[in-house]
Parts: structure tokens; C-alpha cells; sequence
């Protein structure tokens, strides 16, 4: 495994598992507990996605000390107060069972995140959280809460992949000393990602998949990946990125695959109204 060291001087592993809205409950607590056992210690969950409680169950079941993993989730945005900050990260912990969090993240900058920030700098200051940070924040947003409160975020969780590669943003978070972490690092299997002449090309020569091409440049450019998987052999794949690097021209012809299209917090208001109705609609009990 690779490392990052957070500002605050905690190194997090750069490769995890994600997942996101597994639904099915048995699952996601299979997929957690095979992760650990092959050796994941990253593992990201949030409280909009409903399954904290199976993640709780799989790092029981795996009888891995807890100082040894690094466990994430997030505040959903129906709990953006000061107020709701406090229950939402207690419930996070209880459905989890754990008694503190390596990381805890505000998910969406909308609503009274600046009041959850507060509580959230108390709570990191008191113990429950060993790093806290932020999810989908704009370069605007991110450096506004920076020179507003006195706790500086230490992640910066966006939409990372080859097709949006987010290269001025992560210079932004260069600047201001927060790690950039993927999320969606393969787009979601979107416009064919796997199957792209040039990924496949690199990876042939490298006797890797198009998967970890993706993954091993992620890591190369020094950026978090919690790739979403429930198959025990993908759970493998991922996890063999680590006897191989792309060299300079291979990441440089990776960059042709930019687009720059992904997600974004709509800007119009209907748009965003609309967002925010959908968003409203996740379960965080």
C-alpha cells in the first residue's frame, strides 16, 4: 500500500473501497469484510448511502483492530447545522459501532455547512475525529471555509477520472494544503471507459487492466481512489496497482482523455432546486 499524510500529520492509505448506495445490506457487509481480509484498510461510506450499519458489522466480523483501518463517512446535507452536525456524527458512529472516525466529511457545501464545521472542529479537537474534511467543495468554497474558521479541511473529496481530470483543482488544493481525493475514479463505467483504445494499449504493455491503468495514474498523480466494487475479484484487481508505474509520456497521453465534463452543483435555480428535492429524499437514519 501507498500513503498520503494528511495536514494534520496522518498518513491514510491512497487505494480504499467505496461503497456508494450498495443497497442490498448483506452485500455491502460481504464486500467490506472480503476487503479488509485481502487487505483493505481504506473503506468510505457516508450516511446517505444507508449501509453504516453493515460496514459496523464487516469491520466486527473481520476481528481487525480498529487503530489499524481507516474508516470514512460523511454528514448528508439534510444534518448541515451545528446542531445536526452533533446527532448526524453520533449516528454515524453508532450505526458503525465505532468510537471514533478517521475521517468525516461535510458532503454537499449547501445549506448551513458553516455551522456543521463548527461542531465538526470541536469534535476533531475532542477525539471523535481523527481528520475532517469536505466532499464536492469548489475551489471558491474550499478556500472561503479555509479563511473563515480555524480548523483547515484536510480532504477535499471531488469527481476525479480520466474523462474529468480536475487538474486546476488539485493545483487549488496544492496551494492550500488539502489532499484531493476520487471519488467515481472510473466514471462510473461511463462512455465505455474501460474499453478505450489507449487504456487498453497502455495496459497490454503492462499486463494490467484498463482498471488499473486508471487506478495506477490516480496514484501517480497523488490522489485518493475508493474505486466501488462488490466482486471479490475486482476487490483483487484493484488492489494489484502497487509492482508496476506509467511512465512520463504514458501519463501525458492520458491527459488527451480529458474532457472536463462531470459533476457540478447546478448553477441555475430550478436546477439546483431540483437537486436539492432529490438529494432531500436519502434515508440518513
Amino acid at each position: 500500500m501507498e500513503y498520503v499524510t494528511l495536514n494534520n500529520g496522518i498518513k491514510m492509505p491512497k487505494l480504499g473501497l467505496g461503497i456508494f448506495r450498495v443497497n442490498d445490506l448483506d452485500e455491502a457487509e460481504e464486500a467490506v469484510y472480503q476487503a479488509i481480509k485481502l487487505g483493505y484498510r481504506l473503506i468510505d461510506t457516508a450516511a446517505a448511502y444507508g449501509n453504516e450499519q453493515a460496514v459496523g458489522r464487516a469491520i466486527k466480523r473481520s476481528n481487525v483492530d480498529c487503530s489499524e483501518l481507516f474508516i470514512t463517512s460523511k454528514l448528508w446535507l439534510t444534518d448541515n447545522s451545528y446542531g445536526g452536525a452533533k446527532v448526524g456524527l453520533e449516528r454515524s458512529l453508532n450505526n458503525l459501532g465505532l468510537d471514533y472516525l478517521d475521517l468525516y466529511l461535510i458532503h454537499q457545501p449547501v445549506s448551513d455547512y458553516y455551522g456543521a464545521w463548527r461542531y465538526l472542529s470541536e469534535a476533531y479537537k475532542a477525539g471523535k475525529i481523527r481528520a475532517v474534511g469536505v466532499d464536492n467543495f469548489t475551489q471558491q468554497k474550499l478556500v472561503d471555509l479555509i479563511n473563515f474558521t480555524d480548523v483547515r479541511p484536510a480532504i477535499n473529496m471531488i469527481e476525479t477520472n480520466v474523462f474529468n481530470q480536475r487538474e486546476e483543482d488539485q493545483q487549488a488544493m496544492i496551494d492550500y494544503n488539502v489532499q484531493m481525493e476520487a471519488w467515481a475514479p472510473f466514471a462510473s463505467g461511463s462512455n465505455n471507459v474501460f474499453d478505450l483504445p489507449l487504456l487498453n494499449k497502455i495496459a497490454q504493455k503492462h499486463g494490467k487492466s484498463s482498471a488499473q491503468i486508471i487506478l495506477r495514474w490516480l496514484l501517480q498523480r497523488n490522489i485518493v481512489a475508493i474505486p466501488k466494487t462488490v466482486h471479490i475479484s475486482r476487490l483483487k484487481e484493484n488492489l494489484e496497482i502497487f509492482d508496476f508505474e506509467l511512465s512520463n509520456q504514458e501519463m501525458n497521453q492520458i491527459k488527451s482523455l480529458n474532457t472536463g465534463n462531470g459533476f457540478n452543483l447546478p448553477e441555475d435555480a430550478q436546477g439546483f432546486q431540483n437537486m436539492l428535492d432529490m438529494s432531500k429524499q436519502f434515508s440518513v437514519e
